[in-house]
């Protein structure tokens, strides 16, 4: 069956290049009844998000813990303050190159670890229409920050296959807003939500593109939009973070649940485009929303379910999520282990080495989110 499915996207995908349509589009499916999905700037929410790591199996031996605290200031979230509690000694710190913070427990042997970190927030909805002249200013980022998010990473290559994906997907865009959309579109059509994947994903995006198999989460998806811009020369960063409420449209698969965040954990990203700045992008919620958000699996675009959400996510998105950070290759201090690709989840390692992140239950940890009315 997968392999059908890789030869129905090529065959799909040849014919988008062509028609410049999404090949998702080309598929047939039943309609739905049609749906809103409208965010817009404007409205500051306040959160308090907590997370707890109980450390049940550290064996009486040493142990650490890192939980990711927001770090990000912009037009679209204000980070305020954390507070955290434990039985081991904590500090605020950062990986110390890419700005991701968090906090760092270290628990003595002979103790059952556990850390509390409640961090408050603010945030709203985004959305820039880049089709219009820019009616509201915004801070232009330097020379240096720019070449940054235009770099390689371990995970994000900017040569070989991902350079090459990249120029055959935005042949004939001429500006930076142009091959972004080329870019959207082609990640829209050729890659799909597969609820297999572990987590978020890894983002391994050449290893996706080599083997063709496109399929995973918003890890992988965003990350494939970040490299291709990246491999043209567009500055793009994901931004790593989590879901805290249920979406203001009703969109089951675009919405957290406040008392219990394990799993809500999101990847999105963001596009520097020179006549507006830092725009927001989500093509793996278009995928994700494809793929779950009814009984049946919608390979329309243009599908009533599927279409607002497809159109605002190219330009914005909603304001019931927080950033963590936008981080690549971490390095958490005081680590016995290898780097990170992404610090969006809490770590631990004990004797026994890294925990599996992955697995809420196991590792015993919990994410909460409390909305704070004005």
């Amino acid at each position: 069956m997968t392999l059908v499915r890789r030869s129905l996207l090529k065959g799909a995908a040849a014919a988008c290049a062509l028609s410049g349509v999404p090949s998702f589009a080309l598929a047939q499916t039943s309609s739905t009844a049609a749906r809103r999905f409208e965010p817009q700037a404007g409205q500051w929410r306040t959160f308090e998000v907590t997370t707890r790591v109980d450390v049940a199996d550290a064996k009486g031996a040493p142990s650490r813990v890192w939980l990711p605290v927001p770090s990000i200031n912009s037009d679209w979230q204000r980070t305020l303050e954390s507070n955290f509690s434990s039985n081991g000694t904590s500090r605020m710190t950062s990986d110390g190159a890419e700005g991701a913070r968090m906090l760092y427990t270290e628990f003595a042997a002979g103790v059952t670890p556990f850390v509390e970190v409640t961090s408050r927030v603010q945030t709203q909805s985004r959305f820039v229409d880049i089709t219009k002249p820019n009616a509201h200013a915004f801070t232009r980022e330097d020379t240096g920050t720019l070449h940054h998010y235009t770099r390689a990473t371990k995970l994000l290559p900017t040569d070989g296959i991902v350079r090459t994906t990249a120029l055959k997907a935005t042949q004939g865009a001429k500006t930076d807003a142009q091959k972004a959309r080329a870019i959207y579109d082609w990640v829209v059509a050729n890659a799909w939500r597969e609820p297999k994947t572990r987590g978020c994903g890894e983002g391994d995006i050449k290893t996706m593109l080599e083997t063709g198999n496109l399929g995973g989460k918003c890890a992988d998806i965003n990350a494939l939009f970040v490299g291709l811009c990246r491999s043209v020369g567009v500055p793009a960063r994901d931004v790593y973070g989590i879901r805290l409420v249920p979406s203001a449209f009703g969109y089951k698969e675009l919405s957290g649940n406040p008392a219990s965040l394990k799993g809500a954990q999101h990847c999105r990203a963001e596009v520097y485009l020179q006549a507006h700045g830092w725009v927001a992008m989500d093509p793996a919620d278009v995928a994700k929303v494809m793929r779950l958000e009814t009984p049946e699996w919608i390979k329309r675009t243009d599908n009533a379910v599927v279409q607002p959400v497809y159109n605002r996510l190219f330009g914005g998105w909603e304001g019931n999520w927080m950033g963590w950070n936008t981080a690549h290759d971490v390095a958490l201090p005081g680590s016995k282990e290898d780097r990170l690709g992404f610090l969006m989840y809490p770590v631990a390692e004990t004797v026994d080495g890294r925990a599996d992140s992955y697995a809420p239950d196991a590792f015993k940890y919990q994410i909460t989110a409390r909305e704070i009315k004005a």
